[in-house]
């Protein structure tokens, strides 16, 4: 087929304006997005209610999208008296950022040989130990008189029989300070500068080395939406993994290491997104209480695990519950965490459809803009094909919700009809997706129950085509 070309005047899906914020992406969802806005703002929970394909996860991203960045993070502290018990640490960005500052002042200065005592730059041998000159560290003798530089460095070289050159890497001394006291000072070789640390640094350096180890388990940097949708206990909850050596001193990985943050924990401060909320099954107790509590302790799942005795006790969960359900699952979804999520939330029922105005085309024709953009592989409509679209959405209005002049919400099989429509333009060279391309998929991608009905003529005499022939004279005698 040719090359569908586009001419001047011509309206496409591509003129059409994209919303830059989530929520106004959202199509004829008007209460949900309202609430969502709220929820947002209060950090409160939802549970939304409806049939599969109107938009649950987009509206759970999009208040994602409007909560703050974290300003926490999550770390498991080495517990040397007790090392199956470790810690937890909660450090806010400012803490974190003062910490850096003061680990830049445990660097010192670096200075230039010449600007240190004569005797620090000869002992780490930039100065020469005859004529005073001063040369590069690379050079072991000196270039004006040509003696070692390092062979009166070494002292303990006095009893052999040869000196033994060797490069001395730092130097400690004293200085006398105006009050009259005496003050350690450390000179460092860093390349060709002295690196100087005086003995608050020194102190400084040591406190940091006494603190106790840690495994950041929930960063900074991190995505505000987490996904736990048909997650296992040990994916909810988290884990702490298995050690073969026990965390064995010598040659195990201590406890702390091994500890794995929950989704529960990887949502603090975020979103905690949970499609098909039933199907956690007993596992929804546990985020009841995470709910409640906005901590949850990690523990080892496996009892036959190394990991079985560790315990990180209240590790801070504090998210925002965004649950999705269909209407035929609400019994399977306990009574507390209902009642959790009402008495801190909002359960929603979402709409299938909404009326065929002039406003409420121009939302599904965004939506279609919307749709394209997404895929980010398939040409834009052409008016024909945008038309195609909005007329099976007043079709599948009309089919599931017995609906007149309405558009169906049910958008995922919209999608599924643009996407096919697109790649059989992809596939043509088209440069839009034409009216008529829209025609060949909605035809082409009907459900296979669909395919078996017009083929065979019913489901049975479809179902009764694989059976062999020797069955299927059984099956007429027995008729």
């Amino acid at each position: 087929m040719a090359s569908v070309s586009v001419k001047r005047g011509e309206w496409s899906s591509a003129d059409i304006v994209i919303p830059k914020d989530p929520l106004e992406q959202i199509v004829g969802q008007d209460e949900a997005v309202q609430l969502a806005k709220i929820a947002a703002k209060q950090r409160r929970h939802l549970l939304l209610v409806g049939p599969p394909g109107i938009g649950k996860s987009m509206l759970a991203q999009a208040i994602a999208f409007h909560l703050p960045k974290p300003v926490e993070e999550l770390s498991v502290i080495h517990n040397p008296e007790n090392p199956e018990r470790p810690f937890v640490e909660t450090r806010t960005k400012e803490q974190v950022v003062k910490e850096q500052k003061s680990l830049e002042r445990m660097q010192g200065p670096l200075l230039s040989p010449k600007d240190v005592p004569a005797f620090v730059a000869e002992r780490l041998g930039f100065r020469c130990p005859a004529c005073g000159r001063l040369s590069k560290l690379a050079e072991k003798a000196c270039p004006a008189c040509g003696t070692s530089k390092r062979k009166s460095a070494d002292y303990s070289a006095i009893l052999t029989e040869a000196p033994r050159e060797r490069q001395i890497k730092s130097v400690q001394t004293t200085r006398l300070l105006e009050d009259g006291r005496e003050e350690v000072m450390v000179y460092e070789l860093h390349g060709e500068k002295i690196r100087v640390l005086d003995q608050r640094t020194l102190e400084e350096i040591d406190k940091y080395k006494k603190k106790k180890p840690r495994k950041v388990i929930v960063p900074f940097d991190r995505n505000p939406f987490v996904v736990a949708t048909g997650a296992s206990e040990t994916e909810l909850l988290g884990d702490v993994r298995h050690d073969p050596y026990g965390g064995h001193q010598g040659i195990g990985v201590q406890p702390y290491l091994r500890v794995v943050a929950g989704a529960v924990h990887e949502a603090h401060e975020g979103v905690l997104f949970i499609d098909e909320l039933s199907s956690l099954q007993y596992i929804q107790r546990f985020l009841f209480t995470a709910m409640q509590e906005k901590k949850y302790t990690i523990v080892g799942k496996n009892p036959q695990s190394a990991g079985s005795s560790v315990r990180v006790e209240q590790v801070p969960c504090d998210f925002i519950l965004i649950a999705a359900s269909n209407i035929n699952d609400l019994h399977q979804i306990l009574p507390p965490l209902r009642s959790r999520i009402i008495g801190n939330g909002y359960e929603v029922l979402l709409d299938t459809f909404m009326p065929d105005t002039t406003e409420n085309e121009l939302k599904l024709k965004q939506f279609i803009a919307q749709e394209i953009k997404k895929d980010g592989k398939i040409p834009h409509c052409d008016e024909t094909a945008v038309n195609e679209i909005l007329d099976q959405a007043r079709l599948k209005a009309k089919l599931f919700d017995q609906q007149e002049n309405a558009f169906t919400l049910r958008l995922r099989e919209l999608s599924g009809v643009l996407r096919l429509a697109g790649d059989l333009a992809v596939s043509q060279d088209s440069e839009l997706i034409t009216g008529d391309l829209v025609k060949t998929s909605l035809k082409r991608g009907r459900a296979i129950e669909e395919q078996l009905q017009e083929k065979y003529g019913s489901l049975w005499k479809a179902g009764l085509s694989e059976v062999n022939k020797e069955s299927r004279k059984d099956l007429k005698e027995i008729s």
